[in-house]
Order: structure tokens, then sequence, then C-alpha cells
């Protein structure tokens, strides 16, 4: 997990007495990455529309250009797989994932899906490029809160 590694390294950094900072060329390059999950939707789970709606995975671009996400997967520990459409991810944007149902826009894109996928005590999301290689993951495991910040 991206997330776990991030937190470990500094906390070794810190232990060291050393601190870790980007190089400029990391600073510099960005990254397209999960930034939200959140898992469970305001109110009781019926299915509806609204309901799958308020499930959704947030992905930022903190890249310097837009990039082409056509192709791109979005799936779960469950193999519950999005693919991206041709779809542009502006520079500095995020993108919202959404489960169920509704008009694509550039700021939310929909998986048309009639159940939910992200379940609410632990999951692991993973975002892959067209190619097949990982570009990055996120996982929770927790009840005590309705989202999880990657």
């Amino acid at each position: 997990m991206r997330c776990t590694r991030t937190l470990t390294a500094a906390a070794l950094a810190v232990a060291a007495g050393v601190v870790l900072l980007p190089t400029q060329a990391q600073a510099a390059a960005g990254s397209v990455h999960l930034y939200k999950i959140y898992y469970d939707s305001p109110g009781t789970d019926n299915r509806s529309n609204a309901s799958l709606n308020g499930e959704y995975v947030q992905i930022r671009n903190t890249t310097s250009t837009a990039v082409s996400l056509k192709g791109w997967t979005l799936v779960d520990a469950a193999n519950h797989k999005y693919v991206f459409g041709t779809y542009s991810l502006g520079k500095g944007r995020t993108v919202t994932v959404r489960t169920g149902k509704g008009k694509d826009t550039a700021a939310n894109r929909y998986q048309n899906r009639a159940a939910y996928v992200w379940n609410n005590d632990k999951d692991t999301a993973t975002l892959k490029k067209a190619n097949g290689t990982k570009a990055d993951t996120c996982s929770y495991n927790s009840t005590k809160v309705d989202h999880k910040m990657c």
C-alpha cells in the first residue's frame, strides 16, 4: 500500500534523524494516483442509485500535463473492474469514479452498477495503466470511518 510505505519510510527517517524530501525530478514529474476511497455511502445501503453513487474512488493527476486514461482500470480485491473509455485527466485535476449509474462528465465517471463494489470493512483499490502495469494501490481495514485518504 502506497500510504503505508510512505508513512513507514517517514517514521524510520525521523527515528534515524533523517529528513526525507522528494527529489526535484519526483516533485516535478508528479503521478496519476488514487486519492480517496469513499467506501460506505451515507444512509442505509439500499442499492438505490443515489446510495450507489455515494460510494466512489477519486483519482488525482499531479503531473504537469493531461494524461489519457483510456484503457486504464480500477479494480477492487474481488476483481470488480472499471475500464476507462476515451478520457483525459487534466493536469492538477481529480476525477471521481462512482459505483452507480449516471452521465459521464470530466469530473465524474460512472461504473453503471446495481450493487456496491467497495466493502465497508476492508478492501484494496488498484489502478492500472492501459498496458497492465500498476500505477497505484490503496488498502483500508477499518469500520470507524467511511472514507480512506490514499
